[in-house]
């Protein structure tokens, strides 16, 4: 069993014009832990989602999204509204404008989730914009780190929104706390020059990576495919190639729920056994995770592929 948190909200996606010039919008169910959810359970893992879901119209569209893929929701529906992303994207690259005050994803406490988390949980995830303020991100802080205490294998993708973002300082002191606890960390190309300024890319890696305690430990280049490291290994793996690029949302997400999902499929549940692994297997981890987000990267907004679409890798 995985428990994943974070945000859920809707994404209006831009496409084409109308007849008058104006731009037309598709709503997406999203958010980079819902994808994840999603991602994890098209893939046959059992997943627990922790963050509440609206109770409005948005909201029944996001935990219809959540049940199809065959993913639980633990956490009781609230009558908060559903969070907004407006997406833009030009030349299959998307932008972001978000609206999530006092919205159904940010109404978490840590009491909720220590009732709400399932007993037999062996991996959690959180990330994203449920970690930049307010007390739904302390509340997932903590928790986080709560898991870890208690054995429970523990995954963050920090997904960087920087237009969100109001003090920097504190935002990248939460992050850096919280790589302390990970045994699992992605990150993209974009979030490390974010969080690390002013340092030539590799200086900044380095960097990153001391800060971080993960035993494995993801970067994600886009295009440029991605390398990852766990122990000594460093390993760099190319972006299969896409030949009918829809867009770019999800991919991210897609990957690191194959990740996790690699982990859980193969009993990585424990740092040790994590770390006990050879250059083949992280291959083959690295492979799938990259057909997968190529896949997502072929269909509008966030669809990521089920289980069936990756049998032979």
């Amino acid at each position: 069993m995985i428990s994943i948190g974070g945000e859920n909200l809707i994404d209006l996606v831009s496409g084409d014009s109308d007849a008058n010039g104006l731009p037309r919008y598709v709503a997406n169910p999203g958010g980079s832990p819902f994808n994840v959810a999603i991602a994890t359970g098209r893939q046959g893992q059992q997943v627990a989602y922790l963050t509440p879901v609206s109770e409005d119209a948005l909201g029944a569209l996001l935990a219809e999204r959540l049940l199809k893929s065959n993913v639980v929701l633990v956490a009781p529906r609230v009558p908060h509204p559903t969070s907004l992303a407006v997406v833009s994207v030009a030349d299959g690259i998307p932008s972001y404008a978000f609206h999530r005050n006092a919205t159904a994803e940010r109404q978490v406490s840590l009491a909720a989730l220590e009732r709400n988390m399932p007993a037999d949980t062996r991996l959690m995830h959180v990330g994203s914009l449920s970690l930049i303020d307010g007390d739904d991100a302390d509340a997932w802080e903590t928790f986080f780190a709560r898991c870890q205490d208690r054995g429970i294998m523990t995954a963050l993708d920090p997904n960087v929104r920087p237009g969100l973002i109001t003090d920097r300082d504190d935002y990248v002191a939460r992050i850096r706390r919280m790589m302390r606890h990970a045994d699992i960390f992605k990150l993209s190309d974009e979030d490390l020059q974010w969080l690390y300024p002013d340092r030539a890319p590799e200086a900044a890696l380095a960097e990153c990576r001391a800060d971080c305690d993960a035993v494995l430990f993801i970067l994600t280049m886009g295009g440029d495919g991605s390398r990852l490291f766990l122990g000594d290994l460093d390993l760099q793996a190319a972006a299969p190639p896409i030949k009918n690029l829809a867009d770019t949302v999800g991919a991210g997400d897609t990957y690191m729920a194959s990740i996790l999902c690699w982990v859980l499929e193969n009993g990585l549940t424990s740092r040790t056994a994590l770390a006990s692994i050879d250059d083949a297997a992280l291959a083959n981890a690295a492979t799938r995770a990259g057909e997968a987000a190529a896949i997502n990267c072929q269909r509008s907004g966030c669809n990521p592929p089920w289980r069936e679409e990756l049998v032979n890798i």
